[in-house]
């Protein structure tokens, strides 16, 4: 069992975003790190982008400061390996595929396995044409998460058949961010995806508080939270660890 299905096992996995870099990657070693001894149980890693058309506000302005901060793909890659001597729950890239093209995508995903990566999300990759990286992720060892939202219609269980690692379930239409209400039809799209596959379903786009952790938690296999824990970041900086750590701790409670 490697580690993303290890760490949906007998439980419902809260997943933590927070973008690499932001507002430095010292701070964001100790914010994975901090994550991780609070309950997070996957940890996503933004990789910043001037063009991030599945991002929000906050998280694009998250990826600007870190831009300005002088963060690259390559220190990314450092702060991994550094991280992963420390922490064993996996850890996640989600970025686009201009900068893995600009990178080099055999030579990204072989960085990615180097470091310690288990995981690429890549929210502009229709299913379609995941055939760009399959190849080089299957080859490393790296799962490439496919993502369902209520536009894909009948396309779910196709894509849920094909899922590696978990199936990345987008609860509303639109960009990142947090929303007072959550799409009613998380739970309608799950139960197809599970018509074809085991594999878990976990929750993201709008979810920032414990209830809505706790009321996405009770239909899927998993929650997922970006926004909330990005707009504390850019509150606190560099003394973001405390205040990242008890959310966390509340949101995994909820669940």
């Amino acid at each position: 069992m490697n580690r993303i299905r290890r760490a949906f096992h007998g439980k419902k996995a809260f997943l933590a975003f927070l973008t690499g870099g932001d507002p430095d990657m010292e701070t964001t070693e100790n914010l994975i790190v901090a994550m991780a001894e609070s309950g997070a149980d996957i940890v996503e890693i933004g990789v910043p982008f001037s063009d991030a058309v599945a991002e929000g506000v906050v998280i694009q302005k998250a990826g600007e400061r870190a831009l300005a901060a002088g963060c690259t793909v390559d220190k990314l890659f450092e702060m991994v390996r550094r991280v992963r001597t420390k922490i064993s729950i996996p850890l996640l890239f989600m970025t686009y595929m201009n900068p893995i093209f600009a990178y080099g995508k055999e030579r990204f995903v072989e960085q990615c396995a180097a470091c310690g990566i288990d995981g690429i999300i890549v929210p502009d990759l229709p299913f379609e044409e995941k055939g760009e990286l399959a190849r080089e992720c299957a080859n490393r060892g790296i799962s490439l998460i496919s993502m369902i939202a209520p536009t894909s219609e009948k396309r779910i269980e196709r894509i849920a058949r094909d899922a590696e690692g978990f199936l990345y379930c987008v609860s509303s239409l639109g960009v990142t961010g947090e929303r007072s209400h959550i799409n009613g039809n998380v739970a309608q799209l799950i139960e197809q995806a599970k018509k074809v596959t085991s594999i878990p379903c976990a929750v993201g786009f709008g979810i920032s508080t414990p209830e809505q952790a706790r009321d996405m938690a009770a239909v899927s296999d998993g929650v997922i939270v970006g926004s909330a824990i990005v707009r504390l970041i850019a509150e606190y900086g560099k003394e973001s660890m405390g205040p990242v750590s008890q959310f966390v701790k509340r949101m995994k409670s909820a669940m």
